[in-house]
């Protein structure tokens, strides 16, 4: 059976919780299109996100990979187009600021993404669920890890489907956070449930 590697983060900065973690964690062990998840929970840490995600990747050798992560404020779920070589923003969960720096000295500007982005948008919005194509993951640690994932592959493997999911917050998050557009956590694991079926 093919493998995938699902990945999201812990809480971060003013975030208590992160619903990525849950979701990431309810579809461990499930098998989606044929593909059976297999999910890890990444740090928010400048220093060990990159390696810890190329680490699993290494050991798990999937045949595609889909990270998720959190951008509060977003009314849609987000496909992101491009990762690009940049590290920049708030502090880590260990208090590191990275500005205006390379993910990879020898790397390129960007890579695509490359996850069927369109056809995940499409079918979440015949599921009924807001969703629209992203073409900023950022400068935070959701760039980077799509960065550093998409990087590894081109160097080392045939193509595979890989990339990034942003994701709304959930009520749970919502309730401790001013004005913030949520989803409950039951349609965010089912949104993302949705677009593993397009792979």
């Amino acid at each position: 059976m093919k493998k995938l590697l699902l990945t999201g983060f812990v809480p971060f900065l003013d975030f208590p919780v992160n619903p990525t973690e849950e979701i990431v964690k309810k579809l461990d062990g499930e098998t989606i299109n044929g593909y059976q998840i297999i999910s890890k929970v990444l740090p928010v840490d400048f220093q060990q996100s990159e390696k810890e995600i190329i680490h699993h990747y290494e050991e798990i050798q999937p045949d595609a990979v889909v990270s998720l992560g959190l951008a509060a404020g977003r009314q849609h779920i987000t496909p992101e187009r491009i990762a690009i070589n940049c590290k920049d923003g708030a502090p880590d969960n260990n208090g590191v600021i990275c500005e205006d720096e390379p993910i990879s000295n020898d790397g390129p500007a960007g890579f695509f993404s490359t996850l069927p982005i369109r056809a995940m948008v499409n079918s979440l919005k015949e599921h009924g669920y807001p969703a629209k194509i992203s073409n900023t993951a950022g400068t935070y640690l959701c760039n980077n890890v799509m960065y550093a994932v998409l990087q590894k592959i081109e160097k080392e493997r045939t193509p595979i489907p890989a990339g990034f999911i942003h994701i709304p917050a959930s009520h749970e998050l919502a309730i401790q956070l001013k004005n913030s557009a949520s989803w409950s956590q039951r349609d965010l694991t089912e949104a993302i449930r949705i677009c593993l079926t397009t792979l």
